[in-house]
């Protein structure tokens, strides 16, 4: 079973109605107790790092997730703030996170971008998929997401990196270690793109 933490972030009913048109099965964990039947877990996640963090230990759930994907080996997914929960820090906030993949979040440095670039990076743009996961399965080329974010994920390890996206210069948009993946775009809000992706995490 597919289940969505709802640590109070994140579009939960947006995930809910993709694999609800996929006839995927899904399911929103609350709870500790919610996660029993988890076979797939997303971590989805907006807003800043440290409150993102304070709210899945506020939720009662950490505990329990970190037993499904570190010792069970369950597949999750962390999208946008959930997937720089992923790293060990951030510069965004003072608190630790996950550190399931070796990286920093940090933000991005408009004084070296061209003249133009905002924060936040909102908007579509490119996917180039750098290593074969199954999750980009169909879209090994002309992949569009939806971004919305001021900081990315800098990997240490390079073979931690699934796909790139270039906003002045190219950053890491997609990560996996193991059973632990990652995307800083919203496949929620990806119309056909983010179905198929999503879709394809179903199927891994």
């Amino acid at each position: 079973m597919i289940t969505i933490v709802d640590y109070g972030l994140g579009n939960v009913l947006a995930f809910m109605n993709v694999y609800s048109r996929l006839n995927i099965p899904v399911a929103v964990a609350k709870s500790a107790d919610d996660l029993a039947k988890a076979t797939k877990l997303i971590l989805p996640g907006v807003g800043s790092f440290d409150h993102a963090m304070r709210q899945l230990e506020l939720s009662g759930m950490r505990h329990a997730i970190e037993q499904l994907v570190l010792q069970k080996g369950i597949p999750v997914l962390g999208v946008c703030v959930g997937m720089q929960m992923l790293a060990k820090s951030s510069e965004e906030g003072m608190l630790a996170g996950l550190g399931w993949i070796d990286g920093k979040v940090r933000k991005f440095d408009l004084s070296t971008m061209p003249r133009g670039a905002s924060l936040p990076h909102m908007g579509w743009n490119d996917v180039q998929p750098v290593a074969d996961s199954g999750l980009f399965k169909g879209m090994e080329q002309d992949a569009r997401f939806y971004f919305l974010h001021s900081y990315y994920f800098q990997c240490r390890q390079q073979a931690d990196i699934l796909a790139v996206t270039d906003y002045g210069d190219q950053f890491t948009c997609a990560v996996r270690r193991n059973n632990v993946y990652g995307v800083q775009f919203h496949p929620e809000k990806s119309h056909h793109f983010g179905s198929q992706l999503l879709k394809n995490f179903a199927e891994i």
